[in-house]
């Protein structure tokens, strides 16, 4: 998050800075662009626009930014939960497949128990997203909802909220699952930008903030490597998808 003083109430508001980041065919990371936008009595706002509460609106807006700035398709979408965010993908690339990042799922899930049981439930619902299969996954599911269901109804009733978005992952072998549920790359980027930005207090403009948060993932960019296991990965891609994986031919 950003602190941004208003120009005319002078007010400062927290704003969320949200990121879109690609893998190319030939597994290097690029950040695809970046997006600053804040909630205001329960209701979306960027750049001044008030939108709905589910942000559909917006988050198809950014997918059609994406397309009309070269994005010519879309393989895997790994997304975090946000309401709306989904249908936008599909709406402007029809053909992706849109899988909830695990790993967001587990952290929210963690969020409705107590510290002392988040190790046991980790655990437990590991259980679901290593399964072999989608249909071992649910029976993991169930398998959780029966040991901690009564304590913690919230949480199969999450996964069970997401499981069309869950289930694309059950599809792929262990290593494009790993490539599709670390968070390693996206949370590296977070350090970077949280970095940039601590000492900054509040920022004059959206522009301001863009600026600076620009440069940040500019600097790492240039450090950053190729996806790790992607070799492994790559055949099956190719295999999965056909004509529409295009590796970069060097």
């Amino acid at each position: 998050r950003v602190k941004i003083r208003d120009k005319d109430s002078r007010i400062v508001k927290n704003k969320a800075v949200y990121l879109a980041l690609g893998i190319t065919g030939d597994g290097e990371r690029e950040v695809l662009g970046l997006w600053i936008a804040e909630s205001w009595r329960g209701h979306k706002t960027v750049r001044g626009t008030v939108l709905p509460d589910n942000g559909a609106k917006f988050w198809l807006s950014v997918m059609t930014e994406l397309r009309n700035r070269g994005v010519q398709d879309i393989l895997i979408a790994v997304v975090d939960g946000l309401k709306g965010f989904p249908e936008a993908i599909t709406a402007a690339f029809p053909q992706t497949m849109v899988q909830t990042c695990v790993v967001h799922l587990v952290r929210h899930s963690l969020n409705f128990c107590s510290w002392k049981d988040r190790k046991a439930v980790a655990a437990k619902l590991r259980e679901v997203y290593v399964a072999e299969t989608a249909e071992a996954a649910r029976d993991a599911l169930e398998a959780f909802d029966a040991d901690w269901g009564r304590q913690y109804p919230s949480i199969a009733q999450a996964w069970r909220r997401a499981w069309q978005e869950v289930i694309p992952f059950f599809a792929f072998s262990p290593e494009i699952r790993r490539v599709i549920y670390t968070t390693n790359a996206i949370e590296s980027l977070n350090r970077i930008i949280r970095k940039a930005i601590k000492t900054r207090g509040s920022f004059p403009s959206e522009d301001a903030a863009e600026k600076l948060i620009y440069l940040a993932i500019r600097g790492h960019e240039k450090t950053a490597r190729t996806v790790r296991g992607w070799l492994t990965a790559v055949n099956q891609f190719a295999i999965m998808f056909e004509d529409r994986f295009k590796p970069i031919q060097g």
